[in-house]
């Protein structure tokens, strides 16, 4: 599938609702409730200005290497979530106050003014709430990422790398949002955590090196004994994979594409695989390889597979890998979000789950991708340790 027709396939979509959405909004949160000029006027191009600004935002905090054009960039993805939230609520409200009218049966219609008091009413509720919700939102996006300790029983792992502290970093998203800040910041909790290993499974950019590379360098300074892994997920080839690959072994971290490398020494290791992203395909790129990355590896071994996408873990389990560790998913980033991600994606949406002896752990990711919100799912830095199975 050519590139262009995959972004189409998602952006057409996308822009629609978010189109939709500022129209019934200007209209039940502007119109509806006030018949001055000056307000209907305002609210237009509040609403207007918006929409169109928040199509290039991600562009603008990129492109425009000043503080006020990142922040203008911000303050455009913050209105794409206001957005949503502004529009579950007062449907939330609409459809309430439609029940309820039903249920009472009232035997005459509703006066002009009692409609516009309603109205009034579910604006300013609707309001209300989704300004609370994306103001909570936005401030756990850029809080710092909680460190969840997950043990995981790996199957033939020796005795002697029992407690083996695996620290997963994912979807962390560098671009015009996230910068050398957060870089530097997330850096030193992970360093602070003294890793055995460290591995960042995808998603590391949205933009190009020549313009994100000064803030993805800061990932140059990660420790930990084993080293640093990296894999490459859908966005990264959205942002130039190739390109990205040489930068980040130009750093110190080494990149598994479709490939295994050992863990430890003679006395005890076990195999990390780490494959390249599962649509790559859509791009025209050979991406995902499994039979590569298992290629001359002895059954006998513990073994671990890096993966940006939940994806083909079936296969994965029916070919006996100990563990799977992804991300990808967000874990849904924002209410509704999550739930949605349990539709598709079942267990593997987020956290720890099984399928017969091979385990797999979806991480939430660090950053996030359009609106800077969390909501019900909270980044995370995962650190994984490892027992005998």
């Amino acid at each position: 599938m050519p590139r262009w027709l995959s972004m189409a396939l998602f952006l057409v979509p996308v822009t629609t609702l978010l189109l939709v959405a500022n129209v019934y909004l200007y209209r039940r949160l502007v119109r509806d409730v006030s018949t001055s000029v000056a307000v209907r006027r305002a609210g237009f191009v509040l609403f207007a200005g918006g929409f169109i600004g928040s199509l290039g935002a991600r562009l603008l905090g990129a492109r425009l290497d000043t503080e006020a054009a990142r922040a203008t960039g911000l303050l455009l993805l913050i209105w794409m979530g206001l957005v949503l939230y502004l529009l579950l609520f007062t449907l939330v409200l609409d459809v309430g106050r439609r029940v309820v009218t039903r249920v009472r049966k009232a035997p005459e219609p509703p006066s002009p003014a009692r409609r516009a008091f309603l109205a009034r009413g579910v604006a300013a509720g609707a309001t209300v709430a989704g300004a609370a919700v994306s103001t909570y939102g936005t401030w756990r996006a850029f809080h710092p990422p909680e460190v969840l300790d997950i043990p995981v029983r790996l199957p033939r792992l020796p005795k002697a790398l029992e407690g083996f502290t695996l620290v997963q970093l994912s979807d962390i998203h560098i671009g015009g949002v996230l910068q050398r800040r957060f870089v530097d910041e997330m850096v030193a909790r992970v360093n602070a955590l003294k890793p055995d290993l460290i591995a960042v499974t995808g998603d590391l950019v949205d933009g190009s090196v020549p313009e994100l590379g000064r803030y993805v360098a800061g990932f140059g300074a990660l420790k930990a004994r084993h080293g640093a892994y990296f894999i490459t997920g859908n966005h990264d080839y959205y942002s130039g994979v190739d390109a990205w690959v040489a930068f980040v072994q130009g750093l110190g971290i080494t990149v598994l594409r479709n490939r295994a490398v050992s863990i430890g020494d003679a006395g005890a290791s076990f195999d990390l695989l780490g494959v390249d992203d599962w649509s790559a395909w859509k791009l025209g790129e050979p991406g995902y390889d499994l039979d590569a990355a298992m290629r001359g590896l002895r059954p006998d071994r513990a073994s671990v597979l890096l993966a940006h996408q939940p994806s083909n873990f079936d296969e994965v389990a029916r070919r006996d890998v100990g563990l799977q560790i992804s991300g990808h998913t967000h874990g849904g980033q924002m209410f509704p979000g999550n739930l949605l991600g349990d539709l598709v994606w079942g267990e593997q949406n987020a956290g720890l789950s099984r399928m017969g002896n091979s385990h797999i752990y979806v991480s939430r990711g660090c950053g996030f991708v359009g609106p800077p919100m969390r909501v019900a799912a909270p980044p995370e830095i995962a650190r994984i340790i490892l027992l005998p199975g």
